[in-house]
């Protein structure tokens, strides 16, 4: 062929569409990889799996990638046509995780701006050596696949038309659904699939690669290939078939005559009402044949061709209508978007609701003796409006946690594999959703924590034994959402956590204060030694404990998007570590509030009440330190003004005010000089030049123009 490839594009919509065929990949392995073997319809998604991608990465010349998928598409081509026993299960799970893994990587190298030069000739001998295993003992119980998966690359792509007695002609229509993007480059990728078999190969429209706007013919008229091919209809179907963008393929296998005809693209489709009678039916045929043979000034043709029509299904109280008419008429559901353009759109409704604030708090309007009755009423609109949008955006990027547990049953099969132990991972509430930057941050914790449940909390196989319990352990990763929280709970039944082994770790690094004596101190403050850096009771240092390093990376990962770390543990139960974070970081409910001449943002979640208190409530240590007494109960108090060093701040406990904040169960009372009010706050991050500040966790403009820092309670509660 003598068309350009124009690869705008083409090189995003393969990294979208491949990166989502290896997550739906993982996902059915992952499910069954405790079962005896795949399924048939398991074998058969991961065979077309493997094919679609192979078939891709060809066209975009990814040589490792197309390789390594070919060789995979071999071992499930020859499970779903000779159907052998005894195949190791678990070692073809691996098979498939390590091709998955291999492909992934090489799909991040080229999303870096990478070439994925990864060597894939070590896998390729693996699953070489597993293809041969499995074909030795067929004869034990399976039948000889009749022919072999071979992949021929052509010299050129398109072949010369060579036609023998074995030779079938075939017409084929693909019809995609209605939105599709890049339709045309769908379209070539089933052209590319063909050329294996293909003798003679022509498509309509030609130029889907050079020309952009072929895609929009597709999409309306449908796809049509004339192919000559040495194969059955089956063979064809294994090949190409309906997915998630093709919605129909429609085969007719015709004569070599009608073959050479070529296609026939005048609008001569005929709409046939199958509940109308024969004699309608054949009138309607014998019309639209008269006509056509009128205009093509040729011999009247006694049928029609198989596929000048579709007749689509009725639906009840529905007149039929073609899939072409259906085309032109549905519109697209959903489409895809640049996770870039929604984060400046997110940043753009930000700035909106400051400028909102800036005008709604405008000192010009406190100008005694206005009238604003009208400007009240469109200001409330305004807030209104602004309102519904934050609410629209912020649904737009809440996407479901169910890949990051489906990563997390990944993580639990490798580990447990390589430990030598058996644990079931179960999953709860994997669709609940949180914002796209939460995810990202929430990733690698996860990833610690449930290493830490396999490794430290799951017991051997001979220790379950002795103690009673069931020879396989079990990891339970669940989320919900409360309060406009997400909690997120990884739940062992395992040995649990074993307080005077942590209790004499923490004295030998000399972290207990001398003036507690070791019963005073809780099991929840005890489990929160862990989270220490440095600290490990593993003796023995492995591959995924024992350094010391990960809990506290947890910690810092979670306190910076405002996320609580809970840790419940029963000796010989098992563990139960629960995160807790913010549904999303953009914009929050926030009260402002002056210290000196400085502006301070709290979010409203964490202030449980505000106290006017008397100097005889409070109670001042020695050393500094100070409490209040608040309805009998005893609080430590934090001057804001003393804890940042600030100038000319209310030094009087009489003349401020006291917030209560509660943090992981855990209460401090905090002083201000005055509160402002609440509102909606845009977070920021603080500069990276600018040196980190304990208990702060970033900043906002407020209405007037000034900045406000917000406050992190979790850091001035440690």
């Amino acid at each position: 062929m003598a068309e350009e490839f124009n690869t705008e594009g083409m090189l995003d919509i393969y990294l979208f569409e491949n990166q989502q065929l290896l997550e739906q990949l993982q996902e059915i392995v992952l499910e069954q990889k405790d079962a005896e073997c795949f399924d048939e319809d398991s074998i058969n998604e991961i065979f077309r799996t493997m094919h679609t991608i192979k078939g891709s990465s060809g066209i975009m010349m990814f040589d490792n990638i197309t390789a390594v998928s070919h060789k995979l598409e071999d071992i499930f081509y020859y499970l779903r046509e000779s159907h052998p026993d005894n195949v190791p299960h678990v070692e073809l799970v691996e098979h498939v995780l390590d091709v998955e893994d291999f492909i992934s990587v090489e799909l991040e190298k080229i999303q870096a701006g990478d070439m994925p030069d990864g060597d894939s000739s070590g896998i390729i001998a693996k699953l070489d050596k597993f293809l041969k295993k499995i074909k030795k003992g067929t004869a034990k119980g399976g039948k000889e696949s009749s022919s072999e998966n071979v992949h021929e690359e052509p010299k050129q792509f398109y072949i010369a038309p060579v036609a023998t007695n074995a030779s079938h002609f075939y017409k084929i229509y693909m019809h995609f659904y209605a939105g599709t993007e890049m339709a045309n480059i769908h379209a070539y990728k089933t052209v590319y699939a063909l050329k294996e078999i293909a003798e003679d190969l022509l498509y309509y429209p030609e130029d889907i690669i050079s020309d952009e706007s072929s895609s929009e013919v597709i999409l309306q008229d449908g796809f049509r290939m004339l192919l000559q091919a040495q194969c059955t209809e089956e063979e064809i179907r294994n090949i190409i078939n309906v997915g998630y963008d093709v919605e129909k393929v429609e085969i007719f296998e015709c004569k070599a005559e009608e073959f050479l005809q070529g296609f026939d693209f005048g609008d001569h489709s005929v709409q046939i009402d199958l509940e109308s009678s024969v004699e309608e039916i054949e009138t309607t045929v014998q019309a639209a044949d008269i006509k056509e043979s009128e205009e093509e000034k040729k011999p009247e043709k006694a049928k029609i061709a198989p596929g000048d029509f579709v007749i689509k299904s009725r639906e009840p109280g529905k007149q039929k209508k073609l899939a072409k008419d259906k085309a032109k008429t549905e519109k697209a559901s959903f489409i895809s978007v640049n996770v870039k353009k929604m984060d400046q759109l997110m940043d753009l409704i930000g700035e909106l609701v400051i400028s909102e604030s800036v005008v709604l708090q405008n000192p010009d309007l406190k100008v005694p003796g206005l009238n604003l009755t009208n400007f009240n009423k469109a200001a409330a609109q305004l807030s209104k409006i602004s309102t519904d949008l934050q609410n629209v955006i912020m649904s737009m990027r809440m996407v479901p946690l169910t890949n990051t547990f489906q990563k997390m049953n990944r993580i639990v099969f490798d580990v447990s594999r390589k430990l030598g132990k058996e644990v079931e991972f179960q999953m709860v509430g994997e669709q609940t959703e949180v914002d796209k930057n939460i995810i990202e941050h929430i990733s690698d914790p996860l990833m610690h924590i449930v290493r830490n449940s396999v490794d430290h909390g799951i017991e051997s196989r001979e220790e379950r034994i002795e103690s009673g319990k069931s020879e396989k352990g079990r990891v339970t990763l669940s989320a919900k959402t409360e309060a406009g929280k997400v909690w997120i709970s990884v739940e062992d039944d395992g040995k649990g956590l074993n307080r005077d082994k942590i209790l004499a770790k923490a004295k030998a690094q000399g972290l207990l204060d001398e003036s507690r004596t070791e019963e005073s101190y809780t099991d929840k403050e005890v489990y929160q030694f862990i989270t220490l850096p440095g600290f490990s009771t593993n003796e023995e240092v492995t591959e995924y404990s024992g350094r010391g390093v990960g809990m506290d990376v947890v910690i810092q990962n979670i306190q910076s998007i405002g996320g609580t770390l809970d840790i419940d543990s029963s000796p010989g139960v098992g563990s139960i570590m629960s995160l807790k974070i913010p549904l999303t970081l953009a914009i929050i409910n926030g009260i402002v509030m002056e210290t000196g001449t400085s502006s301070f943002v709290m979010e409203t979640g964490v202030i449980k009440q505000f106290v006017s208190v008397k100097e005889d409530m409070m109670i001042h240590e020695p050393n500094g330190d100070e409490y209040v007494m608040i309805r009998g109960e005893c609080f430590p108090v934090i001057r804001l003004g003393e804890w940042y060093g600030l100038k000319d701040y209310q030094k009087s406990i009489e003349n401020g005010i006291m917030m209560i904040l509660e943090v992981e169960e855990k209460k401090i009372c905090l002083f201000v000089d005055k509160l402002i009010g609440e509102q909606e706050i845009v977070v920021k991050p603080i500069p990276s030049y600018i040196k980190k500040v304990k208990g702060l966790s970033g900043c906002t403009q407020l209405g007037d123009g000034s900045i406000a820092l917000i406050l992190d309670p979790g850091g001035m509660v440690d």
